[in-house]
Formats: structure tokens, C-alpha cells, sequence
């Protein structure tokens, strides 16, 4: 898809991420986009024709039936952060007040509300809504999606 774009002359950015692939013989470095589904395309959104024909492309992301600009600082710091030898992964974007799932660890299948999150840990409210208390934990932050 970003072959196409550019073969139209239209400026794209696929962020990826290195992951170890395996197959039943091997294991191999492939580079997987960052963000599965999404790729960035900075055109004209008067003329969204040419990058609806591209194979691939189901839709372009919109607000109120137009296509959405992303800011250019946010851009510019994925392609920042790719272009370093820092150690990133991706993650869910979750805000306090969230409702989420714990995926592992012991408290595996807990759902909760999210307090407090850093690149660590993350706090969590387990409540009994209908006695009106509640509990808090803090278990991995990477642990937790949203529910």
C-alpha cells in the first residue's frame, strides 16, 4: 500500500516495529507496521480519490465526512521515536478513568477502573458498586487493555 501511494506521488509514513517471526523450521526479523491497519498519507482532502484506489486502503480515517488531518508534531514523534535505537512497543491508548481488562499475570480476566498509569505500573479500582467500596491495586501497566 505504501509503494502505491508513492508511485502517485503521495507523500506516505508506515511506522514498524522489528518482532521475531516463527514458522515451524525458523525464526526470523520482520518488520510489522506499528499501528496494524493504518498507514499515513499527507494529501489533498479534496482529492482523496487517488488514495481510495490504492489496493489496501478501506478507508481514510474521517470526522464529520472529512478526512482528518493528524497533527504533524504527532507525526513527526512516531517517526522520531522510529528513527532512534530507543526500545519501544506499542500499546493501548488508555486514559484515567478507563474501564479495563487485566490480560495477565494473576489477576488475569480482573476488570477495573484505571486510576493511575505510568510506564510501569498501573492502578487500578476494583469497586463494589452496590455496597459502595472499592479496592485499588497496582499491577503491570503493559497487563491491562480496555475493557
Amino acid at each position: 500500500m505504501r509503494a502505491q501511494l508513492e508511485t502517485k506521488q503521495i507523500d506516505a509514513f508506515l511506522p514498524t516495529i522489528t518482532r521475531w517471526s516463527r514458522w515451524k523450521d525458523r525464526k526470523k526479523k520482520i518488520d510489522w507496521p506499528l499501528f496494524p491497519g493504518y498507514c499515513f498519507a499527507r494529501f489533498d482532502p479534496d482529492d482523496a480519490l487517488p488514495v481510495l484506489k490504492c489496493a489496501g486502503v478501506v478507508n481514510i480515517v474521517s470526522f464529520e465526512g472529512k478526512p482528518a488531518p493528524i497533527p504533524a508534531y504527532e507525526l513527526d514523534s512516531i517517526r522520531k521515536l522510529v528513527a532512534s535505537d530507543l526500545t519501544f512497543d506499542p500499546c493501548p491508548l488508555i486514559k484515567e478513568g478507563t474501564m479495563v481488562e487485566v490480560t495477565h499475570g494473576p489477576l488475569r480476566g480482573v476488570i477495573g477502573r484505571l486510576m493511575r498509569k505510568d510506564h510501569e505500573r498501573a492502578r487500578l479500582v476494583l469497586a463494589v458498586d452496590l455496597i459502595g467500596q472499592a479496592v485499588s491495586v497496582e499491577v503491570d501497566a503493559a497487563d491491562v487493555k480496555p475493557y
